[in-house]
């Protein structure tokens, strides 16, 4: 069975001013992209979980938690982690948390919550092919 993991920051955390955020993202917007996209794995037959993180030094220590709690076979960081310029430490934190916790999982991101489970699909695609 295929397992992803849908990993970003705590909504309630997110300054939806920065500009380098899609304008008119709300908390509740986000919980409703995220419900798109479980809805999206379970449509595709794959089980997932979500991973909330602060960003602060508790991210690294939770990614690696979550990903030693089960085999995931790709990890969908959210753009709230990748997308502000201020949060490129917090990026490398998570990305290099992936690397050590779960080395063999994919990593894709997505470009709104609700596209999660297509860019899952990009990755677990080449890995079912053995690429």
């Amino acid at each position: 069975m295929t397992r992803i993991l849908l990993l970003g920051l705590d909504p309630k955390t997110v300054d939806f001013y920065d500009p380098a955020l899609p304008p008119g993202m709300t908390v509740e917007k986000i919980h409703a992209g995220i419900a798109v996209a479980l809805k999206g794995f379970t449509d595709r037959g794959w089980e997932s979980d979500v991973c909330f993180i602060l960003p602060d030094e508790t991210a690294g220590p939770a990614v690696e938690r979550q990903l030693r709690s089960t085999n995931y076979d790709c990890v969908v960081i959210g753009g709230g982690v990748r997308l502000p310029p201020r949060n490129l430490a917090l990026f490398e934190v998570v990305i290099n948390a992936v690397r050590k916790a779960a080395p063999g999982a994919a990593i894709a991101f997505n470009t709104h919550p609700g596209d999660s489970a297509d860019a899952a699909a990009r990755w677990v695609a080449v890995k079912s092919r053995g690429a």
